[in-house]
């Protein structure tokens, strides 16, 4: 085996031990527990401080230096928090006792998008619990196929890809999948995608918080392409560890784009609109660790002198 593989199986020996510790305790311990690894990570190690500071920055121009400092702390905690609660999710969370936990927000609207005819392009940030998201709509019987860069260590790869894939979520790798989610959005599948990272210097550039920021147009041309509705999708924490409310921000589709705009830029700038209007909710609860601003749109050349 090589020195590689024996680092990657024995941070997967790590993670899974960590994950039965995890099991092994009450929630609210766990919870207590996420509070002393915020601060560690982010007042000791401070990973990525700068970053997430830039940031909300960025976002939150008018917010104080200790407000900023109080949501960057809230975060970490979010952060450990989701580890702890799929860890915990599937002893927990079943068709008999997701009531317990989750309450949905425009429910109605929801499941009579998932359940029409068309297809369906599912955008969801990286906020609150996401990874939740896929796990419940599975297990109310939706089938997803989702895209997502795999992880370096392949043995903790198949691990997150089994959590995920428990109660029938398909996940397709990012980069390559591009047939594989034509054919099934073809055939009427609900596609669920992350639509908050940055697609570097060859993305569509649209306003999110003020800024200028580099934005997959895949999202809005799978839509279009498959005449398939755009459904914003979340999953946001409500106070206790594991309670949840999940629900969409809203629907758009080809019909609703004006006939004068660019119908990929309109859908782009739609979504993104939607994803900022969810994260401005509960700001502590959405990944202020990404570059999502890192790449700007080229300048323009100036044009040459007359001579």
């Amino acid at each position: 085996m090589h020195t590689s593989l024996v680092i990657d199986y024995c941070a997967y020996l790590v993670v899974r031990i960590g994950i039965c510790v995890v099991q092994a305790f009450p929630l609210d311990t766990c919870a207590s527990g996420a509070k002393v690894l915020a601060t560690f990570a982010h007042r000791i190690l401070r990973v990525r401080r700068g970053v997430i500071d830039g940031n909300l920055q960025r976002a939150f121009p008018q917010w104080s230096a200790q407000r900023r400092e109080q949501v960057a702390w809230s975060m970490w905690e979010h952060l450990f928090l989701m580890v702890i609660e799929m860890a915990h999710a599937p002893r927990k969370l079943y068709v008999s006792t997701w009531r317990k936990y989750f309450r949905l927000r425009n429910a109605d609207l929801l499941i009579s998008t998932l359940t029409g005819e068309r297809p369906t392009v599912v955008v969801a940030g990286h906020y609150g619990n996401f990874e939740l998201s896929g796990f419940i709509l599975g297990m109310f019987g939706f089938e997803t196929f989702s895209v997502a860069r795999p992880l370096d260590n392949r043995f903790l790869n198949r691990f997150v890809n089994d959590f995920r894939s428990m109660h029938g979520q398909h996940i397709l790798p990012k980069i390559g999948s591009a047939a594989l989610v034509d054919k099934y959005l073809a055939r009427g599948a609900t596609l669920a995608v992350l639509g908050d990272q940055s697609a570097g210097r060859k993305g569509m550039f649209v306003n999110f918080f003020g800024q200028s920021a580099s934005t997959h147009k895949a999202i809005a041309l799978f839509s279009l392409q498959h005449n398939a509705p755009l459904l914003i999708g979340f999953a946001r924490r409500l106070g206790k560890p594991l309670h949840y409310e999940m629900g969409t921000e809203g629907v758009a589709d080809s019909s609703d784009v004006p006939t004068d705009s660019d119908p990929v830029r309109y859908l782009t700038q739609w979504f993104t609109e939607r994803l900022e209007t969810i994260i401005r909710e509960e700001p502590d609860q959405y990944w202020w660790v990404h570059r999502r601003w890192k790449d700007q749109p080229r300048k323009r050349k100036a044009a040459s002198k007359a001579a």
